[in-house]
């Protein structure tokens, strides 16, 4: 039988394409400097010259279907539920039986150390295997007597090769697996190394059929290239059921847990949680953490008030407008979107008469949030403005609303929501859009003073009165 030959092919990790010779530009999706080289077998051919394929015999096969009626959708036999509140939270109420979960993050983010937790969490009632390619079992044990992690449901195995571990999990039938990581599986029938298109996408496979066979939900953890995306082709993303993303800045002790893409739940809502000696702590108050060592009196900081799915969380907003010294003005936003500042920027400057012009403006989101909602444009606005005229906003005042380009200040959703969780802080000011106000009852919310305003001037004027 004639044996495949290897070949050297170039693959787009963003949609899969394959040349035969490297190109600058993907021909499929248009992406640059994403072809990367990859050894595959290539089929071997028959005496005339054509690719050997299987032959199907019509009407033969070894699927048997079922009937809808008789697949059980109640909660407690589809879903897992941790007992980690904002993992469960991020997921949907807990891990959908039969799922593959994939999560991604920075190198020394925490994303071992959260799964670790989760075995621990899920193997008091049931049986979990974690496969590591990365460490050996000696390692993972150090780490599980540090996190304190109940040890006698866990099993563990230190393999990459991925036949072999589908074949254990076949036999073993956990309740729970964990791969750490896609990246270091191989499959010894494909020639290329571990880490490379091929692998990274055939081994996904294979995980998620055998995941999807036995109902077995399965954790696969996934390095991340410079840019910070998930490293291999974007076909993984698209297979499995659930991404997440662990970010946070590791100089700082907080991390943020949130879902690109969920099949059975929200991608809205985030979980956080604290990096300590002993794991990571859920942050079940993120409010108060984001608002923890705000200075007070100072010019520059406004506090926002952002939807994370059901959740409201307040945060700091910091803005900084100072001489230049060069003939243009620097701007430079983490946290906001940069486009978005230089708008709010101009606005300011057209409609409310304030100049920027000759200012280097910096504007800051304290605690790695990213702030993507537009009900976080007052509060910026507000915070430069604060800053430009050097005067300090009060401490128990925030802001919220929407600022269109004719300086309007437009109604935001969920304000009703959002107030009450200014209110159990221990605000005393909302200013909020006016037209919101005629849709709630300022009586629900005592002790908080709503301030109304249609326009930015009137916005601005408003602190200046605190």
């Amino acid at each position: 039988m004639p044996k495949d030959k290897l070949k050297t092919v170039y693959v787009c990790n963003q949609c899969g394409e394959t040349s035969p010779r490297w190109l600058g530009r993907c021909p499929s999706c248009g992406a640059w400097n994403t072809m990367t080289e990859d050894v595959v077998a290539e089929p071997a051919k028959t005496a005339g010259g054509k690719s050997a394929a299987a032959v199907r015999v019509p009407g033969q096969t070894s699927l048997v279907p079922q009937t809808l009626r008789s697949i059980s959708t109640t909660e407690e036999k589809s879903r897992i539920v941790t007992g980690i509140g904002e993992l469960d939270r991020v997921l949907g109420g807990g891990i959908v039986i039969g799922s593959v979960i994939l999560i991604g993050g920075e190198p020394g983010i925490g994303k071992s150390t959260i799964l670790l937790q989760l075995c621990g969490e899920v193997s008091r009632t049931k049986k979990v295997l974690y496969v590591t390619g990365e460490e050996s079992a000696r390692q993972i044990k150090l780490r599980a007597v540090r996190l304190d992690v109940p040890q006698d449901n866990i099993s563990l195995v230190a393999e990459s090769d991925v036949d072999e571990i589908c074949g254990l999990i076949e036999s073993m039938k956990p309740d729970l697996v964990v791969i750490d990581s896609i990246q270091t599986m191989r499959c010894t029938d494909i020639s290329s190394s571990s880490g490379t298109v091929s692998q990274v996408k055939e081994s996904t496979a294979r995980f998620l059929n055998v995941a999807k066979t036995l109902e077995i939900p399965t954790f696969i953890v996934g390095h991340v290239n410079k840019d910070g995306a998930i490293a291999g082709p974007k076909v993984m993303e698209h297979i499995v059921d659930t991404v997440l993303y662990f970010e946070g800045d590791k100089t700082l002790p907080y991390r943020v847990l949130r879902a690109v893409k969920n099949r059975y739940g929200s991608t809205n809502e985030i979980g956080m949680f604290d990096m300590t000696g002993r794991g990571l702590a859920q942050i079940e108050n993120p409010s108060q953490v984001m608002l923890e060592g705000r200075p007070l009196g100072i010019s520059g900081t406004c506090v926002a008030c952002v939807m994370e799915g059901t959740r409201p969380v307040l945060s700091e907003v910091q803005a900084l407008a100072t001489k230049t010294s060069f003939p243009s003005p620097k701007r430079t936003a983490s946290g906001f979107d940069y486009n978005r500042m230089f708008l709010l920027l101009a606005v300011l400057e057209k409609r409310a008469g304030y100049a920027f012009y000759t200012q280097d403006v910096y504007v800051n989101i304290i605690g790695g949030l990213k702030l993507d909602e537009t009900a976080c444009d007052l509060p910026v606005c507000l915070a430069m403005a604060s800053s430009l005229l050097d005067l300090p906003i009060g401490e128990k005042t925030l802001a919220i609303g929407e600022v269109g380009l004719g300086g309007e200040v437009r109604s935001v959703t969920h304000l009703e929501t959002r107030l009450r969780e200014a209110q159990r802080v221990g605000f005393d000011t909302a200013i909020v859009p006016k037209h919101n106000l005629k849709m709630i009852d300022p009586a629900q919310f005592p002790g908080l003073k709503l301030v109304g305003v249609s326009y930015l001037r009137e916005a601005v004027n408003a602190i200046k009165l605190k």
